[in-house]
């Protein structure tokens, strides 16, 4: 049968690829070290949990509606404005399957065929696919790395021309972990107020930060950006609730109602045990969170320095999320290979360790590794990268 076109650019996840992969290598008695997945190694809190057991013995397991419990609404509208200083009506809100699907019902409501929207490199792998599925283009600027891997003021304005529609940021950032300033989002929003642009901004890992970096919106600069941002986030990453899929968008009104009118023929509502999961979440004590955000930080400042002791690797010290990005085109051609994809398949097949290759991200000379997964495990992966590039130098 033949597929729509809407599928056939479509580019498989090289993050689930990988993760896929290693869990093949690992059943078949393996001793893999995966460190691909995009997700805290960290149980969802206990309270969490029970508030979500409480609601199913309560019976709190019909549908919702389309736009997410008015009561989360309101939670997240109280995590907004004690955040970011930020404030919203429920009718600026949607509650959605997780982040990925607030982003993919966005893209469906704003984009028309050949919309154009700006997306930085290196980039979350779903952004431009998503973009594809809308029928709009993604323009892609580059986040030079003696830049930290952010986008300049100077770089978006050159990239508009009269079909963008939107430009994306994401900060923290997947894959690099950098973080966009307050006078770097100034400028970007100016750029932005000038030529009508909606600003995306993508804040999933805002409560990961590391070295005393501070989480700034750039919604919260000023009412005009307010209104010119749609903020996506959830809390997937923020309390280690991946599996629950719930996000949501914030932004303006005309915008969230196409969400929820979408989502209402789609999806109908996210799964309601979720969702009161997510008002304890909001509700509760947010210890567990800054436990979680301090062991990371206590893994990358050991990890950081371990991989860039490596020959062939070069990494810039992450300020948020939990990845490392390190260039390993120097790596890849010390062990014989041309390309980072080759290099990456080759460390799991021989040393049984997981990274996710670059070219997912729009950076064909990096390698992502996640450090949320046990300081033990990262040392032994590490230790086994290092190995491998010593055995490939004796040759």
């Amino acid at each position: 049968m033949k597929l729509a076109k809407r599928v056939s650019t479509l580019t498989p996840s090289t993050t689930l690829e990988i993760t896929a992969k290693a869990k093949e290598l690992k059943d078949a008695g393996h001793d893999v070290i995966g460190l691909g997945a995009g997700e805290p190694d960290f149980n969802t809190p206990v309270h969490i949990m029970d508030a979500a057991k409480e609601a199913m013995d309560k019976g709190f397991t019909k549908y919702t509606p389309s736009g997410g419990l008015p009561a989360l609404k309101k939670e997240i509208i109280n995590k907004l404005e004690r955040d970011q200083e930020l404030t919203y009506k429920p009718s600026e809100v949607i509650v959605c399957i997780g982040a990925k699907h607030a982003l993919y019902t966005l893209f469906q409501v704003i984009l028309d065929e050949g919309d154009e929207v700006i997306i930085p490199t290196p980039y979350w792998v779903s952004y431009p696919e998503q973009v594809k599925l809308a029928e709009g283009v993604p323009v892609y600027v580059e986040g030079k790395e003696e830049n930290q891997f952010k986008i300049t003021a100077e770089q978006l304005k050159a990239t508009i021309t009269p079909k963008t529609k939107a430009v994306v940021l994401n900060s923290p950032s997947n894959p690099t972990g950098m973080v966009y300033t307050r006078e770097e989002l100034e400028e970007l929003g100016k750029v932005c107020l000038e030529h009508n642009i909606l600003i995306v901004s993508d804040e999933i890992y805002e409560k990961l930060l590391y070295d005393g970096n501070k989480h700034v919106s750039i919604a919260q600069l000023s009412p005009e950006l307010k209104e010119q941002t749609v903020i996506i986030n959830g809390v997937s990453k923020s309390h280690s609730m991946t599996g629950w899929r719930i996000g949501y968008a914030v932004g303006n009104q005309t915008i969230i109602s196409a969400m929820t009118n979408l989502a209402s023929h789609s999806t109908s509502n996210p799964t309601s045990i979720s969702q009161y999961a997510t008002i304890a979440a909001y509700q509760g004590t947010q210890d567990d969170v800054e436990v979680m955000r301090q062991a990371f930080e206590v893994r990358l400042n050991i990890i950081f320095e371990k991989l860039n002791q490596i020959p062939g690797f070069h990494c810039l010290k992450p300020q948020g999320a939990f990845y490392l990005f390190p260039k390993a085109i120097e790596a890849a051609k010390m062990a014989g290979f041309n390309d980072v994809d080759s290099f990456v398949k080759a460390l799991l097949e021989e040393e049984k360790v997981a990274l996710v290759p670059g070219s997912g991200f729009g950076a064909d000379d990096y390698v992502r590794l996640s450090y949320a997964t046990s300081l033990d495990l990262l040392e032994s992966a590490v230790e086994r990268i290092a190995n491998y590039m010593a055995k490939v130098a004796a040759k």
